[in-house]
């Protein structure tokens, strides 16, 4: 049977991340992940994490001045101190809650050489500092609808900076609903780099409602990217349609 983790960001997002938590467990999530948990105390969320049992299985770097546009900045030339606070601060909130992995967000750039550079760099300090407490650096292809000039769009974009890095705990957050968008054929993509990939992610496309209608079907790619290999929990990253617990009914096709 696939399991699934209840990315918190989206789903009962209304809610205090301790109770979110809850929530999570009691729809039969086993797992939960975060975006930008930090105005909640680590302590906190470690508390709910426990009483649930339920492990936490990655969070985001700060995306910066939101309201000036920022969406990261570990790949803008002259941000350099800025990006490796971030990754300092969302390495900290990790080690407190026992997530795994820390998604380093990098910004909106022109792909330029001084880009690319900038970015290498950080993420070779983030695989760095993640190496001394054993997690894992995870980036994002993001997709050109929803994040024009995002500094990573595409499987081979984000490949080129894992060969740039060259460091074994960086790895590619595959999301499924981004991906389809931007290069389609899910599920040889998902082969073709499967060694590179530290998480995967879903929502329909192209509403990114729950993953229960749309252009992918879920209840066919799910079970082959499993077959492929991935025996972790997908992640429902999903902005709920409606009501979020009238939503859920998704689950019932895999149990």
């Amino acid at each position: 049977m696939l399991q699934f983790s209840a990315n918190l960001g989206f789903l009962w997002n209304d809610l205090p991340l301790p109770d979110a938590i809850q929530k999570a467990k009691d729809a039969g999530f086993v797992a939960v992940e975060l975006h930008w948990p930090y105005t909640t105390p680590s302590a906190d969320v470690k508390a709910a994490l426990d009483e649930t049992g339920l492990p936490c299985l990655g969070l985001n770097t700060q995306r910066g001045d939101v309201a000036g546009g920022d969406n990261g900045c570990a790949a803008i030339p002259g941000r350099e101190a800025e990006a490796r606070g971030y990754i300092d601060e969302a390495l900290a909130y990790a080690r407190e809650i026992g997530a795994p992995n820390v998604h380093v967000m990098a910004g909106f750039t022109d792909r330029s050489a001084e880009a690319k550079a900038t970015f290498a760099q950080n993420l070779r300090y983030a695989c760095a500092q993640a190496a001394l407490t054993r997690r894992t650096i995870l980036i994002e292809p993001l997709n050109s609808r929803d994040a024009k000039g995002y500094h990573i769009g595409t499987v081979p974009q984000a490949q080129e900076a894992l060969t740039a890095v060259d460091l074994p705990n960086l790895k590619i957050m595959f999301d499924c609903y981004h991906l389809q968008i931007m290069q389609g054929d899910l599920a040889n993509l998902f082969e073709g780099c499967r060694d590179h990939i530290g998480h995967v992610q879903f929502a329909a496309v192209p509403d990114r409602g729950e993953p229960d209608s749309g252009e992918v079907d879920y209840t066919q790619l799910l079970p082959e990217l499993a077959r492929l290999g991935w025996a972790r929990p997908f992640g429902a990253e999903y902005k709920p349609r409606g009501a979020m617990e009238d939503g859920l009914g998704w689950m019932q096709s895999y149990r």
